[in-house]
Parts: C-alpha cells; structure tokens; sequence
C-alpha cells in the first residue's frame, strides 16, 4: 500500500454505486457503503435471484480456473474486471494447483486498486494493474504486465460477469475478438454475461444499473447475442450454458433455474 496520504482513497466516490461494491455485497462482504447497499436491494425487487446468481458466478470463476489450472496446465490468468479481493481469488485457486501461477489482476475502480495493492505484499506471482476493461491493447502493451507475464506461452483471460458493461459501441464481440487475436496459441477466453429471456427484464435491469452507476455499464442481452460473440470459436465442452451448469462438481449441485436473468457463458480455446 502507498505510505501515508492515498490519493486512490479520496478519489472514491461514496454516493454512487460501484459494481464491484455492490458484487462485495451480495456475497456478503463488508467493503460496500449504504449507496452500494440501497441499489442492491433495489436490485433485488426487479430480479430477486440476484444474490444466488452472483454467488453462481463466483463459484463458475473458481471451477473454470481449477481445471485450467490442473486439467490444461495454464500457469498464466489475466482476470479484466476482477472486482474486490474475496475468499478463494483466481490466484489462490491457480496456486493450489501450482504455486508458480502467475495472476495479473485488471481494474479501473479505486476501491478495487486499494484492496488488491495488498496483494503485491504477500504474494509475489500476483499484481493488479489499472486499465480499462475495453482498453485490450493498451492493457496487454502494459509494462507491468509485459514484464509479469511471458507473452508467447499460454494464459487464460477472463471476463467473468464482465461483459455486460461494455456498451455498444464498442461492444463485447469487440473486445472478445481483439483479446483473441492477441493472446498467445493454446490459450484460453473465459467469459460469462448477464442475458435474459424476457424483454421487460432486459430493459428494466439495464436502465437501472445505468441510472445507478452513472453510465458505467452496457446493458443486459439476449442468449443469441452472447452466442454470437464466439461465433466459429472452439469451446470446451459443455459450451455456453447457464453458469452453474458448467462442470458442476458434483451431480447434485444447486443449479441455477430462472427465467429473470442468467449468468450465460463458457470457456473459448484459441488455436
């Protein structure tokens, strides 16, 4: 952490609500202020599964490295938006398997670079840089992860609950595509967005979180919107599906069934 006055503490702003915060809620963490607290509730009287599909979501995040991590061999994870540290992050799962995975965490939200500067302290294969999500040149020509991460080897980007900030234009094909064509052979794209069957819910979601966050997101799509993203991509099996139906650990884990909103999403391996 910076010694003595932090200029990334006075630039957060309180009043209005930050995703990351409101991710840290529903998981039920403690790094949220009464604004995070009030939009999530609101949240909850238009889609009441909120908090099971988030804590869906971070479970699919876990799996999804774990068995990159062990079953692939990735050593190397680049997490774009990752949001506030909690229990069991991409490096902790990626290092259970073995601890020289590397881990560059990637985030614009103050709050987020404060917390995760605390990672640098006790974990020598993990970093956080500051760059915008959509920002894939710039964030991938970065020095600090030019030096942290070997270009030509294998690495798994993820975009977990990421995707539906992006607005159009520039959109997240967009961005799929330019991470795709940037990654090393071998490589993989992990990503999962918010999609809904139902055109009211896709409407009153989306207006919202924009009003709530000050623009600061994309808006809810459809399945075949996702689906279009990896159009002529090779996924791993069992493709894009509801997040919790994403090799499950077990036959009888709790899966995710609504007809609101969905966590949509699967894991992309590049040639």
């Amino acid at each position: 952490m910076d010694h003595g006055e932090n200029p990334i503490a006075h630039s957060i702003d309180i009043n209005t609500p930050s995703i990351a915060r409101m991710y840290d809620w529903y998981l039920g963490g403690t790094d949220n202020f009464p604004s995070d607290r009030r939009a999530c509730r609101a949240l909850l009287n238009i889609a009441p599964c909120t908090r099971a599909l988030v804590r869906s979501n971070r479970l699919f995040l876990q799996r999804v490295v774990r068995v990159l991590a062990r079953d692939y061999g990735v050593r190397q994870f680049l997490d774009f938006g990752s949001g506030l540290p909690v229990r069991n992050n991409v490096h902790q799962v990626a290092q259970s398997v073995d601890r020289s995975s590397r881990v560059v965490y990637i985030d614009d939200d103050p709050i987020v670079l404060a917390h995760g500067r605390t990672l640098l302290d006790e974990n020598d294969e993990t970093t956080i840089v500051r760059a915008e999500m959509t920002d894939i040149d710039g964030t991938l020509d970065h020095p600090e992860i030019t030096g942290f991460i070997n270009r030509d080897a294998p690495v798994a980007a993820l975009f977990v609950s990421g995707l539906h900030r992006i607005p159009d234009p520039p959109g997240p094909q967009s961005v799929v595509q330019r991470v795709a064509g940037r990654l090393a052979p071998g490589s993989f794209l992990v990503f999962c967005h918010l999609v809904s069957d139902s055109a009211a819910i896709r409407q009153a979601a989306t207006e919202f979180m924009l009003r709530t966050t000050g623009h600061n997101w994309g808006r809810v799509r459809e399945k075949s919107d996702v689906d279009a993203f990896v159009s002529g991509m090779k996924l791993l099996a069992p493709g894009l599906v509801e997040v919790s139906a994403w090799r499950p650990d077990s036959p009888v884990t709790t899966q995710q069934h609504t007809r609101r909103w969905q966590e949509y999403g699967g894991v992309v391996c590049l040639p």
